[in-house]
């Protein structure tokens, strides 16, 4: 081979682990690839300096919201209310704006701004607003290639508007509409309705659908306002449900799976419930094992490692062992937040007053390895996101990009 063939040949190997490496840092989605809040990124500080990571950049005009991000390609996707509309936003990896679209009303009642995380699936956009219009858009062309209305298939939401963000899985968009047929699966692609579950009937809330196998089945569970249910993934028939916080002021977490088991908690002093499951096909079952006061979620969310549950307790975080429910401890840190996981570390986003912090953690205990503060007003109730060696907070109209590579 001679030596300008040699030269093509690594370059193009070269383009390809690129792209490769790029693809890799990718969260197209709310709570990650495999919607359950962590990472798969590596070679991350261990330890921020005094101060916190360095600030790469941030932009201050995304419009009010809860939103946080996704990132796709290169390309970096949120929402935030402007005006009287809400608009989803297009940056590249230095923060310059690409694009912006409006796609709806903004949401102006109660807890004013965006809610839905947009999900990025081969070249669309998948949304949802506070309204319940359902958007499905073309990145390159920012042109809609459908959308649906939830309130026309009978649903209604509580009185913080429709919430989740857009499960894309299987070939299928799937949302909550709530009521007789609480989920909806859409072909992703025309929009058309392929199923709807029945069975069990409640409001939507504002917990997002999370997919997972057991015994080679693949399975929907999501909170509603009824309580927590699971679906066939394949033609959303109802397979178990616990109405385990029926009722509530708000049921906000998603359901988090590991090694057979289900977790749900949520806030104003509910707790969790943790579930076994059994079975398979249209068969599968689930026994509640344990239900426990001492993990009072609001809405920062959890996540489950080895074993045991790390997430949101009341004013800080706590550590549950997910088989039995024992509690290992209790740390105030950043205060009441949400967090993610990467790299064998948690990453934690207060409330209030913009506080974050990078924690090593273990059954044991956690202990903080530095922290962070940006501006902001307001709640904060957007999650903190790792992608790319990058962490990224939002808090109300700011957007903060962080990083946090390993030097």
């Amino acid at each position: 081979m001679d030596r300008n063939r040699i030269f093509v040949l690594v370059m193009v190997l070269a383009v390809m682990g690129s792209c490769i490496l790029a693809r890799a840092g990718d969260q197209a989605c709310w709570r990650g690839p495999n919607h359950d809040g962590k990472s798969a990124e590596a070679g991350l500080l261990k330890q921020w300096p005094e101060g916190g990571p360095k600030l790469l950049w941030e932009v201050n005009t995304i419009g009010r919201g809860f939103s946080t991000v996704s990132v796709s390609d290169g390309v970096i996707y949120t929402t935030g209310d402007v005006g009287d509309e809400l608009v989803v936003f297009a940056f590249d990896l230095n923060g310059k704006l690409k694009w912006k679209q409006a796609i709806d009303k903004a949401w102006k009642r109660s807890h004013p701004g965006s809610r839905s995380t947009p999900t990025i699936d081969d070249g669309r956009l998948y949304v949802l607003s506070g309204n319940g219009i359902l958007v499905c858009m073309d990145i390159k062309t920012h042109k809609t290639n459908w959308s649906k209305n939830l309130r026309d298939l009978g649903g209604r939401s509580g009185g913080w508007g429709y919430a989740e963000s857009v499960l894309v899985f299987d070939g299928l968009a799937i949302v909550k509409p709530g009521g007789e047929n609480c989920i909806v699966a859409f072909d992703k692609i025309s929009g058309e309705i392929k199923w709807k579950s029945t069975g069990f009937k409640g409001g939507p809330e504002y917990s997002s659908c999370v997919p997972f196998t057991f015994n080679g089945t693949e399975l929907i569970a999501t909170g509603a306002k009824s309580g927590i249910v699971c679906v066939s993934a394949e033609t959303g028939k109802v397979l178990w449900s616990n109405d385990f916080c029926k009722g509530n002021t708000a049921n906000c977490p998603d359901p988090a799976y590991a090694d057979g088991y289900v977790f749900w908690a949520n806030g104003y002093g509910k707790g969790g419930i943790c579930l076994k499951l059994a079975g398979s096909g249209d068969n599968v079952t689930a026994k509640e094992i344990w239900r426990t006061k001492d993990f009072v979620c609001h809405h920062g969310g959890y996540i489950i490692d080895k074993g045991y549950i790390y997430g949101n307790h009341s004013g800080g975080y706590s550590c549950v062992e997910l088989a039995t429910g024992k509690v290992k401890w209790h740390e105030k840190a950043v205060g009441k937040g949400s967090l993610c996981f990467a790299d064998g570390m948690l990453y934690l986003f207060g409330e209030r007053g913009g506080h974050a912090a990078l924690a090593a953690f273990s059954p044991d205990g956690m202990a903080v390895k530095g922290s962070v503060t940006v501006a902001g007003s307001g709640p904060s109730w957007a999650h903190p996101v790792v992608a790319g060696g990058r962490l990224y907070l939002r808090y109300a109209e700011n957007l903060y990009c962080f990083d946090i590579k390993a030097k």
